[in-house]
């Protein structure tokens, strides 16, 4: 394992690595000042794209942002289909499938993000469709439909986007209609009998006026693995398979040149079962070996899982004048998740976590934006009301049936039961403005700042009962459902006369969030920016607490930011940041009690840790000729702890590496039977940490190699694409969990459940897929 800490010796040399990497990247800068802009005849030219970082449409130059943005031709050709694939092309970026489920995101930008997806835990990266957040990390692994381009942008957000930003933010923009009549049909064949179809489309109702899109996918893939002992007779024992479809409806309006209404729906269903992980370590209670695969399997659950979204949503744009745009959003999203989570991934139930997650919430914007002769301002109102429940139970059955002689259990003790149930809401209101003023034609500088004011209630319940709780609840649909049992209410308000906890507790936080930037352009190609920027994740209560214990604070973010966004000639573009920032207030469980007896100790949700980071994000393309280019993208971290009161102590970053890389090609050849290109890109990841605060699971470096080749018909409406995933079958793991001991000497004692639970989850194995579509 490499070691976190560093002797402020080394810390220094790795600012110099930085310094000096930056340097090396804008040292050609200064004579390109004077080189001739334009290309060789050959050459082709870089391509113009537009991106709405600041919520106004800009070009990725413009903004002085560090950002990467990925447009619906580059998907395709690439073959990408679902968002977690976006983080191989933006540096210093984690988006993976989280542990136990298929659609349960796990989100880091620059190391910071939200492991635990329980509810009550906010996220500290964004992640907005059309500007509508979504708030909850189930079913935002989404499966890319009608998409126009994925932007990600890294670092705090507090400004613009207010809360739970500390990270960045990944906007999911859709296409907007052309009011001709449009339809695409195309489907997918591939590895492990996958099985895709979709449909998109549009309908003028009223000629240029109304228009109505569409969309619909169904997705379906065998297991990489399987379920190689079920307890649960007849179930699906396919592992890490595919059974989602998705559907969206659109109605555009307008109904003069300057007024434009647009209203939505969609709805997920993932029918997929739940995963199953890999034991990295034998288990201690049964004698099946581990399996030969890493995505094979053991669970004494049902193997159900479901994921259900839905959501509305509403935008209108007024352009009052050419200066002048009023803007309204809103939404409202529902999800409902039912889940059966074998933690132990054994036959037996050692340690099993059936639970369920549900949540609503509803979201109002209205923004105003101005541009003036020599400055444009972005305003806005936000509200936010959300509420987050559910309940879960920790089930260790087989210690009181099979290890009765242990003293916490009587003998014939027919099981242990820990249920924990509760809510988590929300209700925020935030006010926010950017001004951007050029002093003169090459320096600018901008001022923005969101005031973010938020009430939050919680509810927990819970309670242990020395019996098998789901036997007595039952299997309702192949879900365990919690049992009808008097589990005590432990958070709260203060009791009343009775001594019984009536009513949730309740706590409110305010928070100033400014942003101070400055810009100067050497020339119309060349930018150099500086930037302060505060970010926040809301503070929350203990959604595991075991007595009524207080919320904690906001996390804060101070981020500072040097850059350059430069087209040195018309053929490459080099964009270079770096950043550092200092993360406090960070929320882990912390110690109070007397220090000196270790058994008063008792272990509560707290601000209990103040980290750091610096490092260096990289992004080039080269335009060698009209048919071939050339991109890189490298981001570098370097992380300190500063103060650790967490237990157990923090020692690192979670699924963040050091280092990441991408390098990738893109030839295009014009034929007389369409059009060809053939994309290459092989994507670097240094080695990890799952866990921030355990080395118990380090997933080593590794690299995918990714080939893909695209096909349109002269014509225009035939199209394919034939794309290898992991062409060299790496494995790694992307989730996990450790209810494990170390013992003196290296070797692993029982934890939790009395067993050796020590699990991985993995990203996906060496995959072809095969796609055809037809646009009428």
């Amino acid at each position: 394992m490499k070691h976190i800490y560093r002797t402020t010796r080394e810390y220094q040399r790795s600012l110099c690595a930085i310094a000096v990497a930056a340097a090396c990247t804008w040292a050609p800068l200064a004579s390109a000042q004077q080189a001739e802009a334009s290309a060789e005849p050959e050459k082709g030219k870089l391509e113009r794209i537009e991106v709405t970082a600041r919520k106004t449409v800009e070009t990725l130059q413009e903004v002085p942002v560090a950002i990467t943005s990925i447009g619906a031709a580059e998907l395709t050709e690439k073959g990408i289909s679902v968002l977690t694939e976006v983080q191989q092309f933006s540096p210093n970026t984690t988006l993976q499938t989280s542990r136990g489920t298929n659609s349960t995101l796990t989100a880091f930008i620059r190391g910071l993000g939200q492991q635990d997806p329980l509810w009550g835990y906010e996220p500290g990266v964004g992640i907005y469709v059309d500007d509508v957040y979504i708030a909850r990390p189930q079913g935002a692994v989404m499966d890319l439909l009608d998409v126009q381009r994925i932007e990600v942008l890294r670092g705090p957000q507090g400004t613009l986007y207010g809360k739970n930003t500390i990270g960045g933010a990944v906007k999911y923009v859709t296409k907007e209609m052309t009011g001709e009549p449009q339809l695409n049909i195309q489907g997918t064949v591939g590895s492990y009998s996958q099985r895709d179809a979709k449909i998109t489309g549009q309908y003028p109702l009223m000629e240029d006026k109304v228009y109505l899109g569409f969309g619909y996918a169904n997705l379906n893939r065998d297991g990489f693995g399987e379920f190689l002992i079920s307890a649960q007779p007849g179930q699906d024992r396919e592992n890490y398979n595919k059974d989602l479809w998705a559907a969206r409806l659109t109605l555009e309006i307008h109904p003069t040149d300057n007024l434009f209404l647009r209203f939505g729906w969609d709805k997920t269903e993932d029918d997929s079962n739940a995963k199953g992980g890999y034991r990295l370590l034998p288990s201690l209670r049964t004698d099946a070996p581990q399996p030969d695969s890493v995505f094979d399997s053991y669970t004494s659950l049902p193997t159900n899982n479901k994921v259900e979204l839905e959501g509305y949503s509403w935008m209108l744009r007024y352009d009052v004048s050419d200066a002048l745009q009023l803007k309204y959003i809103g939404s409202h999203r529902d999800s409902y998740s039912p889940t059966n989570i074998d933690f132990d991934n054994t036959q037996l139930d050692i340690f099993d976590v059936p639970a369920i997650y549900e949540d609503d919430n509803d979201t109002h914007e209205l923004q105003a934006n101005y541009a003036g002769d020599n400055f444009n301002i972005v305003s806005g109102v936000y509200y936010y009301e959300g509420e987050s429940c559910g309940v879960f139970d920790a089930v260790l059955g087989v210690l009181g049936r099979d290890y009765a002689d242990l003293a916490i259990f009587p003998e014939g003790t027919p099981g242990f039961t820990r249920e924990v149930s509760g809510c988590n809401n929300s209700e925020s209101w935030a006010g926010y403005a950017q001004l951007n003023y050029d002093i003169t034609e090459q320096l600018s500088v901008s001022l923005g700042a969101r005031f973010t004011d938020e009430e939050k209630q919680a509810t927990v319940y819970n309670g242990t009962v020395l019996y098998n709780l789901y036997p007595e609840s039952g299997w309702v649909d192949g879900f365990v459902r919690p049992a009808d049992v008097a589990i005590p209410q432990v958070l709260g308000s203060d009791t009343d006369s009775d001594g019984v906890l009536d009513a949730p507790a309740t706590e409110s936080w305010s928070r100033f969030t400014p942003r101070l930037g400055v810009e100067y352009k050497f020339n119309k190609d060349i930018m150099l920016f500086a930037s302060y920027a505060q970010g926040f994740k809301s503070g929350t209560f203990n959604p595991r607490a075991t007595v009524n214990e207080p919320g904690v604070s906001p996390e804060v973010v101070d981020s500072f930011e040097l850059g350059i966004k430069s087209d040195i000639n018309e053929s490459l573009r080099m964009n270079a940041t770096v950043f550092s920032y200092d993360h406090k207030d960070r929320q882990y469980i912390g110690i109070e009690g007397n220090t000196d007896d270790p058994t008063a100790l008792q272990q509560r949700l707290r601000n209990a840790a103040e980290t750091a980071a610096k490092g260096l994000e990289l992004e080039a393309t080269y335009v060698a000729s009209d048919n071939l280019t050339f991109d890189i993208a490298y981001g570098y971290i370097d992380f300190e702890i500063k103060k650790n009161n967490a237990v157990p102590p923090l020692i690192g970053l979670a699924s963040t590496p050091e280092s990441t890389l991408n390098l990738a090609a893109n030839y295009g050849m014009d034929t007389s039977y369409g059009f060809f290109t053939f994309n290459a890109n092989y994507y670097y990841r240094d080695d990890y940490l799952i866990f921030e605060t355990s080395d118990l699971i380090e997933q080593d470096g590794y690299g995918l190699l990714n080939l893909s080749l695209g096909w349109e018909s002269v014509e225009g409406q035939w199209y394919g694409g034939l794309h290898l995933k992991n062409l060299t079958d790496e494995e790694y793991i992307v989730g996990g969990y450790d209810f494990v001991t170390r013992n003196e000497g290296g070797s692993f004692g029982p934890g939790l459940g009395n067993d050796t639970t020590l699990i991985g989850y993995y990203g996906d194995p060496r995959t072809v897929h095969l796609t055809v579509g037809y646009r009428f």
